[in-house]
């Protein structure tokens, strides 16, 4: 055999290893039967070949082929390739889901309320079902288009706050009172490791003085005590039950008011002697520095 034709050979070998390898990437299986349906959309959102198609979640094709159909505008035409033991129940739909990351996929919705089934090369219905990313489209962003004006005065507003000196002062005074309770937090340290203890040493001690009093009461004989005090007041009842009579010498000086009287006048005659003596002292002392002369 020549050299030209293994060469060539192997060209056409390598090429068709080259497509079947291509086709099995993208999930066609040329040597396994399938069946193909068809499904007709407004938009399809950017779906593309071989895109795997679902049913209840689990992959039954891929998508073999999308056309425009010219026939009808604005349809796109999608053909979707199927296993040949996939029966699609009649009155089945499809729909398109954009996930987070903006892949779409094509779901098939089946009609469980039907014992009929779609033969092949059927076309089935199919809707947009824009998920998350669709919802956040039609609900989320005219509600941030609404608030953008709003966070547009917001931050003018914060941004004037910042820029006020206050707010500045306001800090300066924060860390100021922060330095000051950092201060606080050091002596109540201190006093809590030195002062507290020694507090709480000087408790126990008068706990324990107080212990020793308690023990020293509990020896007292507190009924010979109270006699004893029964006695003093009953002497002290009796005293003044005597003071109170007039049959007795403190009775008659603290009741008697005729002697009362008496010290109250000897009192004041003797004020006045004292008076007349200061005035009249030749009354009463008589001096001679020769002696008395006789008459």
């Amino acid at each position: 055999m020549k050299k030209e034709v293994k060469i060539g050979i192997a060209g056409i070998g390598a090429l068709l290893i080259l497509f079947f390898g291509i086709n099995y990437l993208k999930g066609i299986n040329l040597f396994k039967p399938e069946s193909y349906y068809y499904v007709e959309f407004e938009d399809i959102n950017g779906l593309a070949k071989s895109s795997p198609v679902f049913a209840n979640g689990f992959q039954i094709g891929i998508v073999n082929d999308i056309q425009y159909n010219y026939s009808h505008p604005g349809h796109v035409v999608v053909c979707v390739e199927t296993n040949k033991n996939m029966r699609i129940p009649a009155g089945s739909h499809a729909e398109l889901i954009t996930e987070m990351l903006g892949t779409v996929k094509m779901n098939i919705i089946l009609n469980k309320d039907t014992d009929k089934f779609c033969t092949e090369g059927d076309t089935l219905i199919g809707v947009a079902n824009n998920g998350i990313m669709g919802i956040a489209e039609k609900e989320l962003l005219p509600k941030i288009e609404v608030m953008l004006p709003k966070m547009d005065s917001i931050l003018t507003s914060l941004n004037s706050l910042l820029a006020d000196p206050a707010l500045k002062n306001t800090l300066h005074n924060t860390e100021q009172l922060t330095a000051s309770l950092s201060s606080t937090s050091r002596q109540l340290n201190k006093l809590m490791s030195n002062e507290i203890p020694q507090m709480v040493k000087n408790m126990n001690d008068v706990s324990d003085n107080l212990k020793t009093i308690s023990g020293n009461l509990k020896n007292v004989d507190y009924a010979s005590t109270f006699e004893k005090v029964d006695a003093t007041l009953t002497n002290v009842r009796l005293l003044s039950e005597k003071l109170t009579r007039k049959d007795n010498t403190l009775g008659l000086l603290l009741n008697d008011s005729a002697l009362y009287n008496n010290l109250n006048a000897t009192s004041i005659n003797a004020a006045k002697l004292l008076e007349d003596l200061k005035e009249h002292p030749k009354r009463y002392v008589h001096f001679s520095v020769f002696g008395k002369k006789d008459k």
